[in-house]
C-alpha cells in the first residue's frame, strides 16, 4: 500500500525519497529540473513523455495520478513557442495550455497532492508594465497581442493555484520565470523563442557563407534571458523556502536589446557577417525585465552569466545536432 512520505512544512527540506512527478519532464524547463532534482539526491522522480501520458486527456490523468500518488508535483508541462508560433496558433496555444493545467490539477486535488509548484511566464504581464515589472502588476493592463492566448491560459493557471490553496488548503505555488534557454531547447526554424532561434540561425548562415543574418523587428525591444538550470535551482528552493498564493518572479534583475542579444550570439557562434533588422515583422513587448526583489530577499540569485549560458547552449547545440528538438 501506498504511503505518503512525510516532508514536514513548507520552507523546509523536502525528503528526498519523496515522490516527486515532474509533468513536462522531457522539455527545456522539466528536463533541467529533474537533471537538479537527481543531483540533489532525490531518489523517486515520475515522469511520463506525451506519448505515455496526454495532458489534455482528463481521464487519463486522473487515473496517472491516482496511480502514482506524488507527494509533489512541479507543473513545467506547456504549448510553449516564439512571436510567430504564439501568433499563427492562438486557439491551440489557449486551449492545450489550459486543458493540460485544469485536468492535472484537479487530478492533484482528487488525491491530495499537497505540494505543487506551477511554472507560468513573464508574458503574464502587462505590454506596458513598469519596469521593472512586481508580481503586483498582473492583471493591471492590455497583455501583448502576439501572445495573449498563452498569457491567458498561465493566468488562469495562477488563479488556480490560488483557489486551491483558499479551497483545500493545499501548499501550493506559482512561479513566473522569464525566458529561459539552455540544453533541450527547441531550435525549430519558425516555432522556437528568440535565442535559440537566433543561435541556429547565425550557425546556419556561418555554415553557409552568408554574408548577413535578418533580425525580426526593429532590435529595440529588451529582454531578460535566464539560463535553465537556474531555474531548476530556483524550482526546488522555492518548493523548501516558499510558501505562499501570491506568484514570485524568478529572473536574472537585468535585461539587454534584441539587437545586443543578436550580436553576443553571432559572436559566439562566430558569424562575421552583417545584421540586418526587418521592421517589417513584429517586435513584441517593448521590455519585459521582472523585478526579483521578492526572491532575492528570500535568499536566491541566479549564477550564469548569459555571455557564458550562450556559449555552453551553443556547445550542445553542436553536440546534438543530429538529435534536437526542430518541431
Amino acid at each position: 500500500m501506498w504511503t505518503p512520505v512525510s516532508i514536514t512544512s513548507p520552507e523546509s527540506p523536502i525528503d528526498r525519497s519523496a515522490r516527486i512527478y515532474i509533468a513536462g519532464h522531457r522539455g527545456l524547463a522539466g528536463s533541467a529540473i529533474w537533471r537538479h532534482l537527481s543531483a540533489s539526491g532525490f531518489t523517486n522522480l515520475i515522469g511520463a513523455t506525451s506519448a505515455e501520458l496526454d495532458l489534455r486527456k482528463r481521464d487519463d490523468v486522473f487515473e496517472f495520478v491516482s496511480a502514482q500518488r506524488p507527494d509533489v508535483i512541479v507543473d513545467a508541462a506547456a504549448r510553449v513557442g516564439g512571436i510567430l508560433a504564439n501568433n499563427t496558433y492562438p486557439a491551440e496555444f489557449l486551449s492545450d495550455n489550459l486543458q493540460m493545467q485544469v485536468n492535472l490539477m484537479d487530478a492533484a486535488n482528487s488525491s491530495d497532492v499537497d505540494r505543487l509548484l506551477f511554472l507560468g511566464s513573464s508574458c503574464i504581464y502587462p505590454k506596458f508594465a513598469e519596469q521593472p515589472i512586481r508580481e503586483d502588476s498582473l492583471l493591471t493592463g492590455k497583455l501583448e497581442e502576439t501572445n495573449d492566448a498563452y498569457a491567458i491560459a498561465k493566468i488562469a493557471g495562477i488563479m488556480q493555484v490560488e483557489a486551491s490553496r483558499r479551497q483545500y488548503g493545499r501548499h501550493w505555488i506559482s512561479a513566473m520565470p522569464t525566458n529561459l534557454y539552455g540544453p533541450g531547447d527547441n531550435f525549430h526554424p519558425r516555432n522556437s523563442h528568440v535565442l535559440p532561434s537566433l543561435i541556429r540561425r547565425f550557425h546556419e548562415a556561418q555554415e553557409n557563407g552568408d554574408s548577413e543574418v535578418v533580425i525580426w523587428g526593429t532590435g529595440t525591444p529588451r529582454r531578460e534571458f535566464l539560463h535553465v538550470d537556474d531555474l531548476a535551482h530556483a524550482a526546488l528552493f522555492l518548493l523548501e523556502n516558499y510558501d505562499s498564493g501570491e506568484t514570485i518572479n524568478i529572473g536574472v534583475g537585468n535585461d539587454l536589446s534584441i539587437r545586443e542579444l543578436a550580436t553576443l550570439v553571432g559572436e559566439t557562434v562566430g558569424f562575421t557577417g552583417e545584421l540586418v533588422q526587418d521592421p517589417s515583422k513584429p517586435d513584441g513587448t517593448p521590455q519585459k525585465l521582472l523585478d526579483v526583489s521578492r526572491l532575492t530577499t528570500l535568499g536566491w540569485q541566479s549564477t550564469i552569466e548569459l555571455p557564458d549560458g550562450i556559449a555552453s547552449t551553443y556547445q550542445w547545440y553542436l553536440e546534438h545536432l543530429d538529435s534536437i528538438r526542430t518541431r
